[in-house]
């Protein structure tokens, strides 16, 4: 039986703007969060002149891909956060799969949120969150997807959705993604529908079983990718029995 106090996420309850140009349209979304809107916005932008990846990387935004950010407002209690980017990442894989050709490259989802085609990244998310003066708690969901233009990025191969025989255009991709996010978002229930996400996030998981290195702020750690805990964490079985649960980091293959 659902609870009285769930508020259910549909399409009709999502807004959408879209803009020529901007610096970010992350940065747009928490101007407008300050400036008091209530939240569940999409911005897209056909170009940015001042993207930005995690970690204040620089985000290359010609036009020709889909520059996109979700904002949301006090989306669930702070101690539920963490699995969100999972559910991101089952959203965007749900859009894209939804434009890719039967002979594409295999899709997955690389830990927490990397979107891959044939192991190769085509898509950037960075989760921006602040407290507004009001009290309210701003989240802002940006997701860059290479539709026709692929980046340089020297930390990883790259791919575009053209390369891999895809004819949509980033306003199709959009489309399918609106729609996805409205869905995963509506299961994710501000964190009370973990179990399935995680369990949708391991279906499509990429190299579970393979030796990887992660990259922490302060040293770098192998191992072999074990997979994901009940809350999202990264398992790295660094042998002899260990068992290490990571909460953020960038993970490389080999």
């Amino acid at each position: 039986m659902m609870s009285p106090a769930r508020r259910r996420i549909s399409l009709g309850d999502i807004r959408h703007e879209a803009l020529t140009e901007t610096p970010s349209t992350n940065t747009e979304c928490l101007a407008r969060a300050r400036a008091g809107d209530p939240g569940l916005l999409w911005v897209t932008a056909v170009r940015q002149t001042g993207g930005r990846g995690r970690r204040g990387r620089p985000w290359v935004s010609e036009p020709g891909n889909l520059y996109s950010s979700l904002l949301l407002i006090d989306p669930a209690p702070m101690e539920r956060i963490g699995s969100l980017p999972l559910a991101i990442a089952v959203a965007v894989h749900q859009a894209i799969r939804q434009v890719l050709p039967p002979g594409a490259e295999p899709l997955e989802v690389k830990w927490p949120n990397d979107i891959l085609i044939g192991r190769k990244k085509t898509c950037g998310i960075l989760v921006e969150g602040e407290q507004l003066s009001d009290g309210r708690y701003a989240l802002v969901i940006g997701i860059g997807i290479n539709v026709s233009v692929m980046p340089e990025n020297p930390m990883y191969p790259v791919t575009c959705l053209r390369e891999q025989g895809s004819s949509a255009s980033p306003e199709e991709l959009f489309a399918h993604l609106f729609a996805s996010m409205a869905e995963v978002l509506d299961v994710w229930n501000a964190g009370r529908g973990i179990k399935e996400i995680t369990a949708r996030w391991r279906e499509v998981a990429c190299g579970v079983g393979e030796k990887i290195t992660v990259n922490l702020p302060d040293r770098s750690i192998s191992g072999h990718f074990a997979g994901i805990d009940d809350n999202g964490l990264l398992m790295l079985d660094t042998g002899a029995g260990r068992m290490m649960q990571i909460a953020a980091g960038d993970v490389f293959f080999g």
